[in-house]
């Protein structure tokens, strides 16, 4: 999606001029305009598609926070991606993602345990490796493409944490890109659901042989032999409920990290006054710019819920059983919670954004993918005083991912 520093003059604002279902929408157009628009008009907004099927839009950050956060009246257990309107999740109850508490508690609790920051401590010389090996490139003084080299940059740290081998990096970082944007052309293997079939049977298929492959063998200390070894609740896991999660953590690191990445370097590129002021004391405002670029970026667009209940909300009202896709690259620009939102600031100290979502299903993955953060930006500053696009950019085509598949860039040495 295209990041604007403020709804473009002109850009359609009248929502029924535009299609938040289409991905090419969001790839090509301007959604910040519309859902500015939605935010102080219509903050509860239904769009109706050609085949009957219908989603309620929400789009101002308290309303958000609210769908996210209370499982009890929004349930993820239909289908949490709005790419799955209309057909029920046949994952419901066994990956975390489209799981409500208690069982999502059990589920999240022990694996939760493995991903905190302290626990994750030593793994912080292999992501400054991982980040040297990203950034090689640069070193060379010409053009790069940063969103193409990003795609690999989180596998390099899922992959050695879940236990799969190097050699099927490259394979697990293209299903997970076909299964979070299956309609882009980079991706798409003939139709967006032949798609996401095909992404799904490969990956679940591949976690199904490293299953059955460490069954006979001695316990894995990694986090796939975690997930085979904890209890949810009072029993195991299932194979079947290993192999979800296994899926789920891999994507939501593979789909969302990339995009934050070669987001924030073109937002530096494209505000030298914020440049300047990273690069001139990057021990400082690392760790702010960090912050301000996953508010900026969103790159987890948005997340579906279905009403449980007939339910007040923003202003209106929901039946139970409705669709409520809540936009997080909106709530992340509402003028009521952040002070001039459209303005980049790598400075922003009050920033409560929802990149990583809220509520129960807050990213497990948090706390590691903001090291990766810190780690690529100290690098990035430690080696570079500056970044500059050195072509146009490719915006991801997707209604569940805000990002780029190509940022050609050239740096500049200290």
């Amino acid at each position: 999606m295209r990041i604007t520093a403020a709804p473009s003059a002109g850009a359609a604002a009248d929502p029924a001029a535009a299609d938040l279902f289409d991905p090419e929408f969001h790839a090509s157009g301007d959604p910040h305009a519309v859902w500015a628009h939605l935010r102080a008009h219509a903050p509860l907004h239904l769009q109706v598609l050609p085949d009957g099927r219908q989603f309620w839009s929400v789009t101002r950050y308290d309303d958000v926070c609210r769908v996210l956060g209370d499982h009890r009246e929004f349930t993820s257990e239909r289908g949490s991606v709005l790419t799955q309107l209309g057909h029920d999740d046949v994952s419901s109850g066994k990956m975390l993602v489209s799981t409500d508490p208690p069982r999502h508690s059990q589920l999240r609790r022990p694996l939760n345990r493995r991903l905190t920051a302290r626990a994750l401590a030593d793994w912080e010389d292999r992501i400054r490796q991982a980040v040297t090996e990203f950034l090689a490139p640069a070193l060379g003084g010409g053009a790069w493409d940063v969103a193409g080299r990003a795609y690999r940059l989180p596998m390099t740290v899922a992959g050695a944490l879940l236990g799969v081998p190097e050699k099927d990096w490259d394979d697990l970082v293209r299903w997970t890109a076909m299964a979070a944007a299956p309609d882009d052309a980079e991706f798409s293997v003939g139709s967006g659901a032949a798609t996401l079939a095909v992404a799904h049977h490969q990956t679940f298929d591949y976690f199904a042989g490293q299953v059955r492959d460490r069954r006979a063998a001695e316990p894995a200390k990694d986090l796939i032999g975690h997930l085979m070894s904890m209890s949810a609740g009072d029993a195991p896991l299932t194979d079947e409920e290993v192999i979800y999660n296994c899926y789920s953590i891999l994507l939501g690191a593979n789909a969302t990290t990339p995009h934050t990445v070669s987001g924030t370097l073109l937002a530096l590129s494209e505000h030298p006054d914020q440049l300047r002021k990273a690069a001139g004391d990057p021990a400082a405002v690392v760790p702010t710019l960090v912050e301000e670029g996953l508010r900026w970026t969103s790159p987890a667009s948005s997340f579906l819920r279905y009403a449980v209940k007939d339910t007040e909300l923003a202003g209106g009202r929901v039946a139970a059983g409705d669709a409520v896709a809540v936009w997080i690259g909106s709530a992340n620009r509402d003028e009521r919670v952040f002070t001039d939102p459209y303005r980049f600031d790598v400075l922003r100290d009050d920033n409560r954004h929802l990149a990583f979502g809220f509520g129960p299903h807050y990213c497990l993955g948090a706390p590691l993918a903001r090291m990766t953060f810190r780690i690529l930006f100290d690098e990035f500053f430690r080696l570079f005083r500056s970044v500059e696009t050195a072509g146009p950019a490719r915006h991801l085509r997707s209604v569940f991912i805000a990002g780029l598949t190509q940022l050609p860039v050239v740096t500049a040495p200290r």
